[in-house]
């Protein structure tokens, strides 16, 4: 249940919802709302999305999940907050903890409410809890298990009382935003590494001159030579590995199963993805 359902639906009242302004999607260019905003409409509460609007607005507490920006130090004097954020702090602070912890391999990872501060995520931490990462969870489902032990943990902490925050320990690293080329698929590259790659959705290669996205895939017990070359559905990597193909997306097209882009593109044996 996401966050702010789940505090309306838990007798928590919400005086106001702050979020993105509305965005022209589509081929018509409508504006449209986010689904925080939707969301909000729909359970009846006040939206905007100037975060100056809480300071008089009567809350007692704020509540950040997922804003993509810093609160103000004048805002955080009138109005104490928390944020869910989805990490082991200090364990990649910042703006893609999950698709970060996912590229680096890590073997699991979790959620912390923490006491906002005009840092980026360095409050000291209230509660948190381990979630183990799956060796085939893509970045959307782990995501959602995220949120939903987020909205538990935040719901328990707001019954009982926030209690006395304790202080992050560790080396600190960072989760930048995911830059395009980084989902670009170097077939020299470990199979490993690919594979994470794909499960961050929309990575991509190319094929006789096109863009080729690889929506899913698994890793295989070899592959063939040179990198980028294809066996099947197996697509060598530099270390000698293989990953195959389960989803792809040509360009100009819809998503499809890799066989059947397959059959319908028949590579030769002489090319290769990526070139």
């Amino acid at each position: 249940m996401p966050p702010l359902r789940a505090l309306v639906e838990d007798g928590h009242h919400v005086a106001v919802v702050v979020t993105r302004p509305d965005r022209r999607r589509g081929r018509g260019g409508a504006l449209e709302p986010s689904p925080v905003k939707a969301a909000a409409i729909d359970l009846g509460l006040r939206v905007t999305e100037r975060v100056d609007d809480v300071i008089d607005a009567g809350v007692e507490l704020g509540v950040v999940v997922a804003f993509g920006r810093l609160i103000k130090p004048h805002v955080l004097d009138k109005v104490p907050m928390v944020n869910v954020h989805f990490s082991l702090l200090p364990r990649w602070r910042g703006a893609a903890p999950v698709e970060r912890a996912i590229l680096a391999g890590d073997r699991e990872t979790g959620v912390c409410i923490m006491r906002l501060e005009e840092g980026l995520d360095t409050g000291p931490v209230y509660d948190r809890e381990v979630v183990a990462i799956g060796e085939e969870e893509t970045v959307a489902q782990l995501r959602d298990r995220l949120v939903d032990t987020g909205t538990r943990l935040l719901l328990r902490r707001l019954r009982a009382g926030l209690g006395d925050p304790e202080a992050q320990v560790g080396e600190p690293t960072y989760a930048a935003k995911l830059d395009p080329d980084e989902l670009h698929l170097d077939w020299q590259l470990p199979a490993v590494e690919l594979h994470r790659t794909v499960r961050l959705g929309r990575a991509w290669t190319t094929f006789r001159g096109k863009r080729l996205l690889v929506l899913r895939g698994r890793l295989a017990t070899g592959g063939p030579e040179p990198p980028g070359s294809l066996d099947g559905l197996v697509v060598g990597c530099g270390d000698g590995g293989g990953l195959e193909l389960v989803e792809v997306q040509p360009e100009g097209r819809g998503a499809q199963a890799a066989a059947a882009w397959r059959n319908g593109a028949r590579p030769s044996p002489a090319e290769r993805l990526g070139d």
